[in-house]
């Protein structure tokens, strides 16, 4: 389109009008012809609007059309010639198609034709404006004419095309003009007459004149005129220049507005009482009502719009809104508290005070707002609190009364007039928003506390809020089933929700304001009542439960906001009183065993219940929690609710042929399941933590909470929300214990995420649309299958990975298909790990990457040392490496070949060594999984035999001598000699501390074996100290062989030994001196257990792993065996070996029969827990990086205690660790786990946000962790928390024992 019509001209001459029009004001305001110039080519920078003018949009839709052919012919160009290289950058790109397209011949002919059409519509323009103002000037002349002769004619009607052509250009003698005819005095033809002109000149020339002083003077007097329609026309003034001029104009309407308003309350011809009532089709009424809705509308609009201007513009408003909402009636004036104020009409026609809510929503205008509140208006918040309290007592006198009101404040709709109680109800509401709204802020709580006239004492934030929660059982509401139907609840109960759960939300003031227990003992009134048998009088007592339950669960859903509910506000004083945690558990019992009376036969039972539950979920799911609602057993209780339903829906009868029988049945049916999946999930949310999986374990509903949970994490698989972190944490849970692993198995999980895990790695998924070929990974990992890998991690723990392959053969098929997809952790092995085949290794698409991700899976698998037992024994993992490192070599004519560097070999490297040397972070040395960009490329060597290069392993310091210590030498004087004072085993605490802080580096070798056997020996000789009893035991015969040893066994002697001798620690006999103590722990502690029938592997005769503690013992006794087994022996008596010495309590008589059959040892659910309870109050940052990772510290803390911190800590650090615990107590292994959490904060932080938290701890040891350096740290934790782990810790044993 490169040529114009005469319709074309016309458009366009019309369209440049209007623009020129709008911006009239901008381009008379410049100085010179040259700024206005200047105004016109910024006017896009400056002028918000520009693209809504009807010529820009035309411009645009026109170059669209004559040059859009033109553009999209060069960008795809562009397109191709970026993606080969030949145009980088978006600049560029722009700056290449700016430059063709005005090089191309289109555009020429465009701007040709442009110029030419406007000049001919600017000359037209000219030309016009010529006539305008010669007919402008007839107008005057003759309109003086008309003023002198003392009659005037309207030659300006609507119709007049002639003056909405011309008003544009409106001089100031016009308005002048008019302002004067609008004067009171003047005739009232002459001031309607002159008020029509008024409407149709634009609202931007009056507002700017100097005549607008006057004018809206005339205006504000005008609005109190008797004649409705003069009035009615200034109203309609008024919303025109609200709609179309800026803020800095409108104020001026919009306090004149107010002004008027306020001028008419305080006059004495107003009369309106809230007794008399309000009739809405009365006239003066409605016109009243007409401008607080324009003063309405315009409240919610400015705020929108003020602050780009001035901050007095805006106070102008405020402080004008104020003034008029503050007005009432002098206190000696008879109708004082009668009196209808503009507060009643504004609450009318904004009942939920949204004008108030947008302007405090900015700090910008709050600020303002609550300055002139605190300084010249606190009366309305005086009166919005009054209005509050005076309709609490009216309804709790109702209540107390048992009258029944809950219909007195729907009005009819259909009714055009208001009692006096609906106004009263109606301002009561607006009050309540606008208090709600308020406290919300930190300005607005200062304006608290508040003096009434009629109140001795002050109204507090605590007092109103609490007056906001009573108001939800003492006012008057409706069943939940009723309220659905109506889309805007107005009912108090529904308010004061809305309110307090904003409150919930807003962290900082709920610490500050709502979490008191004033407040939380007025949520928890009905429950009390209800708890005590007390009558209770309440409108609709389930709807107020319900509400109660809604706002207790949002508190206890915070940290402050819990610690409130099972401490109290202070938590020294809550000691000896019940807390509200205690008052919601028995509360929640009663209502499971149906024994609230007043609630019986509701439909609303089960949902009421359904929200306690989730209000106790809310406290168990955190360990803190848990430990407080314990002697409850809440769980029992859901699980006895869950069998009840669980048989009563198998017992739902077969539908008969009656369509009303079938659909009762059909209900039935869907609430039964409702309320069963309820139950279920909030068992499944005890597993959150180590100590409720293990109560979960104890109800019997294992199986059926995994089910569950695996349906639900199916469904969020498919929606794209498979990161829920809680549901990860739970399975990370369940995965560190036997049972729950084979629920895992058995439920279909492991299956699922095998199959997803597949689909990633090898097909991709079946539903992408491939525009573009895959780029090809250059992570070891793939960012796609980082999610899956980090599950895998965090399954397969050493309990998992032995109940799901323990026994069971790597398949090794002679022929793999591409579409065999694996199932199960051992294809995983088989498919990705051992590929000892070429068939294994064609069935993959992507060889290298599949490999490499099982290498590492394999890497992390192996930190845990009784899972690398496992998988050595069972699978031959070390052999496969080798044999692939053999294989990777290359060809020479020597035969002897060079290994090829390459991802795999470099994996395959590693992995063999960490499997193959054990070594803290200063004895082994691991080589790098990458290579070197200097000029070593690999500087690490590679073997395809053993023994392992000596390269990885340090030399051991030779020991300097030690000079003889005085503290140590104290201690030993201690310990050696015969007299035992009260107090002995305390001394030598208190002295072993002193000597592990001074030095520290004397506590090894023989003085260590020396110390604990002598403090050990004297514990078991002491009643007091002896938790388990034990009977005779003669040690075996001195010829035991090693081949009475399991494989797992046999490797693990090796390994030790190969440990002890890097060490300097054993001889050359070793072995078989270990294997005599192990053999000797096995006979000896098989006399302490019992027979348990179990399908778990671990449950089997002998111990599912390999005694880490006491081949620990044995290196520190330097392989003597008599003195190790003597001192396993002794130290089997003690309270600490339950917790340092795993195979202890193997199928052990001390525990109840219930906690063996479950396979958890009480590391897990007792220390492991404490760590998680102690972390989260020590170290917060530490506790949410984990639950933000979907890993849980137990689980790293189990696998460093099985293992006794071996390849984690270097030799003379797992000393020190065993030295504290069995000298200080077994709490100080809790205090150990968290001071090695501390030490590693910043690292834990760091991998929390690079998403490899899991890999980081399980792969690297501990460096620059010296147990001598947090000790006096974990003194401080024992002075806290001893009292509170001992006591848990001692009641692992079983009861009768």
């Amino acid at each position: 389109m490169s040529y114009f019509t005469s319709e074309d001209e016309a458009l366009l001459q019309s369209m440049l009008r209007q623009l020129l029009q709008s911006v009239k004001e901008k381009i008379t305001g410049a100085p010179s012809v040259e700024c206005a110039e200047e105004i016109l080519l910024h006017l896009e920078e400056t002028d918000e609007n520009f693209h809504n003018y009807e010529f820009v949009k035309y411009l645009r839709q026109y170059v669209k059309n004559t040059v859009g052919a033109v553009i999209e012919e060069e960008t795809e160009k562009c397109t191709s010639a970026q993606n080969q290289g030949e145009i980088s950058g978006y600049d560029t790109l722009v700056q290449h198609l700016t430059k063709k397209t005005c090089e191309s011949k289109e555009y020429r002919e465009m701007m040709h034709a442009l110029k030419n059409v406007m000049m001919i519509v600017v000359e037209s323009l000219i030309n016009k404006f010529e006539e305008d103002r010669m007919h402008d000037k007839e107008l005057d002349s003759k309109a003086k004419k008309e003023r002198q002769s003392g009659y005037y004619t309207d030659n300006c009607s609507d119709s007049d095309s002639s003056f909405n052509q011309s008003y544009a250009f409106m001089s100031q003698e016009q308005l002048q003009l008019l302002t004067e005819r609008l004067d009171p005095i003047q005739p009232k033809e002459i001031r309607q007459e002159a008020l029509q002109t008024l409407c149709l000149a634009p609202a931007s020339d009056i507002l700017s004149s100097e005549s607008w002083p006057s004018l809206r003077k005339h205006l504000t007097i005008s609005l109190a005129d008797p004649d409705a329609t003069f009035s009615e026309k200034i109203l309609r003034f008024y919303a025109k220049t609200f709609s179309s001029s800026p803020f800095n104009m409108t104020k001026e309407v919009y306090t004149s507005l107010a002004r008027h308003l306020e001028l008419y309350f305080l006059s004495g011809g107003y009369s309106l009482h809230i007794s008399a009532g309000l009739d809405v089709s009365n006239s003066d009424v409605n016109r009243l009502l007409k401008k607080v809705r324009l003063l309405n509308e315009y409240q919610k609009e400015a705020p929108s719009s003020w602050i780009r201007h001035p901050e007095k513009y805006m106070e102008e408003v405020v402080e004008s809104t104020l003034s008029l909402l503050s007005v009432k009636h002098k206190p000696n004036h008879p109708g004082s508290p009668d009196f209808l104020s503009p507060m009643h009409f504004l609450a009318l026609l904004d009942i939920k005070a949204v004008w108030f809510k947008k302007w405090t929503h900015a700090y910008y205008s709050r600020r303002v707002v609550f300055r002139l509140l605190e300084r010249k208006y606190k009366s309305l918040i005086n009166a919005a609190v009054q209005q509050c309290l005076d309709y609490f007592e009216f309804c709790k006198a109702a209540v107390n009364k048992n009258s029944n009101f809950s219909q007195q404040h729907c009005c009819d709709m259909q009714s055009f007039s208001y009692t006096g109680p609906e106004l009263q109800y109606i301002y009561f509401v607006h009050s309540l928003c606008l208090l709600g709204r308020l406290l919300i802020y930190k300005q607005g709580q200062s304006l608290f506390p508040v003096q009434l006239k009629n109140k001795k004492d002050n109204v507090s934030i605590t007092d109103v809020l609490v007056l906001f929660t009573q108001l939800i059982y003492y006012s008057p509401s409706y069943p939940k089933t009723a309220l659905a139907a109506h889309s805007d609840n107005y009912s108090p109960e529904s308010l004061v929700m809305e309110i307090l759960q904003v409150f919930c939300d807003q962290t900082g003031c709920a610490t500050e304001c709502l979490y008191t227990d004033a407040v939380i003992d007025a949520l928890l009134h009905p429950v009390q009542s209800l708890l005590s048998g007390t009558e209770v009088y309440i409108n609709c007592l389930e709807t107020a439960l319900l509400d109660v339950a809604d706002i207790l669960a949002r508190i206890a859903a915070s940290e402050d906001g819990l610690s409130l509910l099972l401490y109290g506000e202070n938590e020294k004083n809550a000691k000896g009183s019940l807390t509200a945690a205690h008052v919601i558990v028995q509360f929640t019992k009663k209502l499971l065993h149906d024994d609230i009376s007043l609630l019986s036969g509701s439909e609303l039972m089960p949902v009421v219940k359904g929200a306690f539950i989730f209000v106790c979920r809310q406290m168990y799911r955190t360990c803190e929690g848990l430990q407080m609602l314990i002697p409850y057993a809440l769980h029992e209780s859901i699980a006895e609710a869950w069998r009840k339903t669980s048989w009563l829906s198998e017992r739902v009868p077969t539908p008969v042929t009656d369509a009303d029988s079938i659909s009762s049945i059909s209900q039935e049916s869907k609430n039964s399941v409702l309320w069963e999946e309820t139950l279920l999930d909030a068992l499944l949310i005890f597993s959150t933590t180590p100590k409720g999986l293990f109560l979960l374990h104890s109800t019997g509903a294992m199986n059926d909470c995994v089910n569950f949970m695996v349906n639900s994490l199916s469904k969020k698989i498919q929606t794209n929300e498979y990161e829920d972190f809680g549901n990860r944490i739970i399975v990370t849970q369940m995965a560190t214990t036997p049972m729950a692993a084979v629920a895992l198995q058995n439920s279909g999980f492991i299956k699922a995420l095998v199959t997803e895990l597949w689909a990633l790695l090898e097909c991709g998924k079946d539903d992408l649309r491939i525009t573009q070929p895959k780029s090809t990974p250059v992570d070891p990992i793939d960012q796609s299958c980082q999610k899956s890998f980090l599950f895998l991690v965090n399954l397969l723990t050493y309990p998992a990975v032995f109940e799901l392959l323990n026994k069971r053969d790597i398949p090794n098929k002679p022929m793999y298909s591409f579409r065999e997809v694996p199932t199960d952790i051992i294809d995983i092995i088989d498919r990705l790990i051992i590929l000892n085949s070429e068939a294994k290794i064609h069935s993959l698409f992507n060889y290298e990457q599949s490999h490499i991700f099982g290498l590492r899976l394999l890497n992390v698998l192996c930190c845990e040392l009784n899972t690398l037992l496992l998988l050595e024994t069972q699978y031959k993992v070390s052999q496969v490496l080798l044999t692939a490192q053999e294989e990777n070599v290359t060809e020479t004519s020597e035969g002897h070949g060079v290994f090829i560097i390459d991802g795999l070999s470099v994996e395959r490297n590693h992995v063999l060594v960490r499997i193959n040397l054990i070594g803290g972070p200063q004895e082994r040395i691991l080589p790098l999984r990458e290579l070197d960009k200097g000029s070593g490329l690999y500087p690490w060597p590679m073997f395809s035999s053993f023994p392992v290069p000596k390269c990885y392993l340090s030399e051991i310091p030779t020991k300097a001598e030690f000079r003889q210590d005085k503290d140590l030498d104290k201690l030993l004087t201690l310990l050696k000699s015969p007299d035992k004072p009260t107090g002995w085993a305390e001394i030598c605490r208190k002295q072993f501390c002193k000597v592990m802080k001074t030095s520290p580096d004397s506590i090894s070798g023989s003085i260590l074996a020396e110390l604990i056997e002598k403090f050990v020996s004297h514990l078991s000789e002491s009643r007091v100290d002896c938790y388990f009893s034990t009977g005779s035991y003669k040690a075996m015969d001195a010829d035991v062989k090693k081949e009475n040893l399991s494989s797992v066994q046999k490797l693990g002697v090796e390994m030790t030994v190969r440990y002890g001798k890097y060490l300097n620690l054993l001889k050359e006999d070793a072995e078989n001196g270990l294997c005599f103590v192990l053999m000797n722990c096995e006979e000896f502690l098989k006399q302490q257990q019992r027979t348990v029938v179990s399908s778990l592997c671990c449950l089997q005769e002998h111990y599912a792993g390999y005694d880490w503690f006491a081949s620990s013992i044995f290196l520190i006794m330097s392989g003597d065996r008599e003195k190790t087994v003597t001192f396993l022996q002794q130290f089997s008596r003690l309270l600490v070996s339950a917790f340092l010495w795993l195979p202890r309590l193997h199928l052990s008589m001390h525990l109840p029969v219930t906690t063996l059959e479950y396979g958890i040892h009480p590391v897990y659910f007792c220390s492991a827990h404490h760590v998680e309870m102690l972390l989260k109050a020590e170290l917060p940052l530490v506790c949410s990086a984990f639950h933000m990772s979907g890993f849980t510290p137990s689980q790293i803390c189990l696998q460093w205690i099985t293992q006794c911190f071996w390849n984690y800590m270097d030799w003379s650090e797992i000393c020190h660790y065993i030295a504290i615990c069995i000298f200080l107590g077994p709490d100080y292994q809790i205090y150990m786990c968290i001071s090695v959490f501390r030490h590693l904060q910043q690292d834990i932080l760091k991998h929390t946000e690079a998403q490899d938290l899991q890999v980081f701890l399980k792969e690297e040891a501990l460096h620059g962790f010296r147990v001598s350096d947090y000790l006096d740290y974990m003194e401080t934790l024992e002075e806290i928390y001893r009292p509170m782990l001992l006591k848990d810790m001692r009641t692992i044993r079983a009861q009768n024992t």
